[in-house]
């Protein structure tokens, strides 16, 4: 099984690498997605990371709260995705 995991607070210059790296050294690492503003593209601060349930697991006990490119990352399980409607 896997998991989806919401990292925040992250630096608007981390890469999706970084992120791969550091969080592959507590499982499997399967995607990685950060979240880009559509206007400009700029990156958003956070983003979802998919990986093996007991890597996950690590990752959130040794990265939540903890620095990470500068600032403390927020890293828990993620919440489903609820639709919104469009204007």
């Amino acid at each position: 099984m896997s998991k989806k995991l919401y990292v925040g607070n992250l630096a608007w210059t981390t890469t999706e690498t970084e992120i791969r790296d550091a969080f592959g050294a507590h499982g499997e690492v399967t995607s990685v997605n950060l979240i880009e503003d559509r206007e400009t593209g700029r990156a958003r601060g956070f983003g979802f990371v998919e990986m093996d349930d007991d890597g996950a697991d690590a990752v959130i006990a040794n990265f939540d709260g903890k620095e990470f490119g500068g600032r403390n990352l927020k890293v828990n399980v993620a919440k489903p995705r609820v639709e919104r409607p469009r204007w």
